[in-house]
């Protein structure tokens, strides 16, 4: 594993990248991390330290003076398999005061695996007083080891939103998709310390696992809340074909695998349908796919013209794509970035750079204006 110093970064990065041009902004590429192994997703704490998750089931640490990480003791235990393994990392809104920081990952359980939720506190390089925040039941496990979700996203209400893939079910009205019993193929919503919020839409609704907040979704994996707007945004991964960006509402069913612009990847069709009553359509669907994962809302100060838009990775299609919004809809695409790597997560923090984590290549790099 390799790390660059990141201060070393800056002070030679005239000299070593190249500026990419784009219709709203002029920016250049810098490496901020390299040599990882498959990582998932990445947070910014306050001091700017950086902590990184590998799908093997390993979270480093590292400062951005550092040449070297530093692996977080005191992780749980992942089934780093297939698609599996240690996934998301998010800090709690008031991190500075409560040390809150979130992890998801495919736990161990019964007779394979699901998607479970743990949040811990760091000290030194050990993650401590470790709670689980979700952990559905252990007859919902499953053997395979695909379609985990699982991205994580708090609305800055005390709620946290997240995803869970449908574990690779059916391309039939039998998929857990549709089933509210099931966790898979869902958008939940809970409160920071796991509690079911009253308000949620199925609380009380007979055999429906009181944490789903929306159904119908195949395995999202990019999830980002608008505080100005109030709305949650979430990309997902269609089959061959129909990857898709939605705008998650409460109670809402967006339709997988009953309605879909795709098909299986054998060529046969999934559903005569791409739309049906009562079911929600994509705000954008990408045919061919994109394999959409990680989503940003960029709100900061150094590329002022992409403020309010959001930014998309892909890992199939290889790009970074800029979506221009107005209002619910998506007035404008651009690809950023294009055939550089397996992009799995973009993250716009307080400093105001945006920051792409490739899957493979290892690594983390980040946009800086020209």
């Amino acid at each position: 594993m390799r790390f660059v110093p990141l201060i070393l970064l800056l002070a030679f990065a005239d000299c070593r990248a190249k500026a990419v041009d784009s219709s709203a902004h002029r920016f250049r590429i810098e490496t901020v991390a390299e040599g990882l192994k498959r990582p998932w997703a990445m947070a910014q704490l306050p001091d700017g330290r950086f902590l990184v998750s590998e799908r093997g089931g390993r979270l480093l640490l590292f400062a951005a003076a550092s040449a070297e990480p530093h692996e977080v003791a005191g992780v749980p235990q992942v089934v780093a398999s297939g698609q599996g393994g240690l996934l998301d990392v998010v800090l709690h809104p008031d991190y500075e005061k409560n040390g809150w920081i979130y992890l998801s990952f495919s736990k161990p359980s019964g007779k394979g695996a699901h998607t479970a939720i743990v949040r811990g506190k760091l000290e030194g390089d050990r993650l401590t007083h470790v709670e689980t925040v979700f952990d559905p039941p252990e007859d919902q496990a499953h053997s395979g080891a695909i379609h985990f979700g699982s991205r994580l996203a708090f609305d800055g209400r005390g709620h946290l939103f997240f995803s869970v893939g449908d574990r690779g079910g059916p391309t039939s009205p039998e998929n857990p998709a549709q089933d509210l019993a099931q966790a898979a193929g869902k958008i939940h919503r809970l409160g920071d310390d796991g509690q079911i919020p009253d308000d949620n839409p199925f609380v009380g609704t007979t055999g429906a696992m009181p944490s789903v907040w929306a159904l119908g979704t195949r395995n999202a994996q990019g999830l980002v809340y608008d505080p100005t707007t109030g709305r949650l945004w979430a990309t997902e991964h269609g089959p061959r074909g129909g990857d898709e960006l939605n705008i998650i509402r409460k109670g809402a069913n967006y339709g997988w695998p009953l309605v879909t612009h795709g098909i299986n990847y054998n060529g046969t069709t999934i559903s005569e349908d791409k739309s049906a009553l009562g079911m929600e359509d994509p705000v954008v669907q990408w045919t061919p796919v994109i394999a959409a994962s990680g989503l940003a809302l960029y709100r900061g100060d150094k590329f002022p013209r992409w403020r309010g838009n959001l930014f998309a990775g892909g890992l199939a299609g290889q790009r970074l794509v800029r979506l221009e919004l107005n209002g619910t809809s998506v007035a404008k695409q651009e690809i950023l970035l294009r055939e550089t790597g397996r992009i799995r997560d973009v993250r716009s923090f307080d400093d105001g750079f945006l920051y792409v984590v490739y899957d493979e290549p290892g690594k983390v790099v980040r946009l800086v204006p020209e």
